[in-house]
């Protein structure tokens, strides 16, 4: 299906880079968005609460001066413990923000707030079932979080999820999982997706907000490197295993938690995206840390070149 209007804006590719907690912040999102690919971030990273404002002003502002810049999107956790939902809500609506991304629960309350000043929203999902309640809901598009992932991610392989959500919903779906070159990109475009949802790939830029060692750990490890485990949110996802070596605890003998624990605060004295590091599985085919600017000028020439490699080769 056609990218919707509204976010095909200035799009050199058709990507929409991943909200980070703690990673993402506005020199991220304002670089990636000047680059040609939508940019977002998790609207928890602005804090205190009232930072959002401040944010989104600063944001929109830099966006507006720039003709060739892409649209932006917020990310909204759906779940109990999430204290600010309703007040960073507000401010998305006050902000006209372009697209929503919401995660956990389906966003039935909140998709006529956004529709109603022309915005959309597009929502995690690992499941088939996770993407029927999405669409009751009236989300205009699912970002499908496969196996390989960073962060909370799904199990399922991207030929089976988005072959079986594509028997029903032919809207914008979004795919995640170990995308982190040109090539992976027009990989997704073939199984049927509209955009590559890319996140590991932007830790290792300048602009993220992510310590060196933390960098420099993306750059350095491999797919064998991360581990998947509910241990330190209470949901299922995916992190570096140094990180978690550092915190003195065995990757390989981790306890279950159970989902209704989840915390974005800490697991003892290890504290989950800050101390315990997210990265999906691509990270294997991360090579150096650059200006996102760079990056992306590299992921479109891959891009590009991949395709026309197919059209030399006859396919």
């Amino acid at each position: 299906m056609p990218i919707p209007a509204s976010l095909n804006k200035n799009l050199r590719l058709p990507v929409i880079c991943a909200p980070m907690f703690i990673v993402s912040n506005p020199d991220l999102v304002i670089a990636q968005c000047k680059s040609g690919v939508i940019g977002s971030f998790p609207a928890l990273n602005a804090r205190p609460k009232d930072l959002l404002d401040d944010w989104l002003i600063r944001i929109k502002a830099e966006l507006a001066a720039d003709p060739n810049a892409a649209p932006f999107a917020v990310n909204q956790i759906i779940h109990p413990s999430n204290e600010r939902l309703e007040h960073d809500m507000a401010l998305c609506v006050k902000h006209e923000v372009p697209l929503i991304i919401t995660s956990l629960s389906a966003p039935t309350a909140i998709v006529p707030h956004v529709h109603r000043y022309g915005g959309k929203v597009f929502h995690d999902v690992i499941s088939v079932r996770h993407a029927e309640k999405a669409l009751e809901a009236g989300v205009d598009g699912l970002i499908l979080v496969c196996a390989g992932a960073g962060g909370h991610a799904g199990t399922l392989s991207p030929f089976a999820l988005v072959g079986e959500i594509r028997k029903f919903y032919d809207g914008p779906i979004a795919l995640s999982g170990a995308i982190t070159n040109g090539c992976a990109i027009l990989s997704a475009q073939a199984l049927g997706a509209d955009f590559a949802y890319i996140g590991t790939r932007f830790i290792a830029t300048r602009e993220a907000n992510a310590v060196e060692a933390y960098k420099q750990a993306i750059v350095d490890s491999a797919a064998k490197d991360v581990v998947y485990t509910p241990y330190f949110t209470g949901v299922h996802g995916n992190y570096l295993s140094k990180s978690i070596l550092a915190a003195g605890l065995d990757p390989a003998n981790l306890p279950v938690k159970d989902k209704t624990a989840m915390s974005f605060g800490s697991a003892g004295d290890a504290k989950a995206w800050k101390d315990i590091w997210g990265a999906g599985q691509g990270v294997g085919t991360i090579g150096e840390v650059m200006p996102t600017a760079e990056l992306v000028a590299r992921l479109h020439e891959e891009y590009r070149a991949a395709r026309e490699q197919l059209l030399v080769a006859g396919y």
